[in-house]
């Protein structure tokens, strides 16, 4: 079935990961940010987080988003493609009836066509795609520990 996500205030990190499997948002245009902020902190976006991201929004706003953990406003986030709409529960409504939402989910296909649109974020999200995403990132993540222990070995034999 079709689903709205109505954000009406801050959405950050998994919050905002959330409203991006709705297939439409909409957000307050006076109050509250959107945004990735894990590369403020340091911690990885695994592919099944981040995928929807990908398939969803331009290529510069998913730049925004992951490598710099900018915070989208309401017209920020509009502009950049992540939220539909601005506004609270009328303009849900509204949406709801211009796009005739209510009659979209009613033939039967509208699940298989959202799994068609967004193969990749599905792929990832099955046991057999997360396993093989989670192996990948470990052995990046070791590979990225070896290089480090490398360069600390050098600054040590200067010394």
């Amino acid at each position: 079935m079709p689903t709205i996500a109505l954000i009406n205030g801050h959405a950050f990190a998994a919050g905002l990961m959330l409203s991006m499997f709705h297939d439409y948002r909409i957000m307050n245009p006076q109050r509250g940010f959107v945004c990735l902020n894990e590369v403020d902190f340091g911690a990885l976006l695994k592919a099944p987080m981040t995928s929807i991201f990908r398939e969803k929004v331009p290529a510069p706003t998913y730049r925004a988003l992951v490598l710099e953990g900018k915070r989208f406003t309401g017209k920020d986030a509009l502009d950049g493609g992540i939220v539909d709409a601005l506004g609270g529960l009328d303009a849900a409504l509204e949406l709801i009836r211009d796009k005739k939402i209510m009659e979209k989910g009613q033939s039967g296909v509208y699940g298989m066509l959202k799994i068609e649109m967004y193969r990749e974020t599905w792929g990832y999200l099955s046991d057999e795609g997360f396993a093989v995403e989670d192996k990948k990132e470990k052995a990046l993540l070791h590979k990225d520990d070896e290089e480090k222990d490398k360069l600390n070995l050098k600054k040590v034999s200067r010394l």
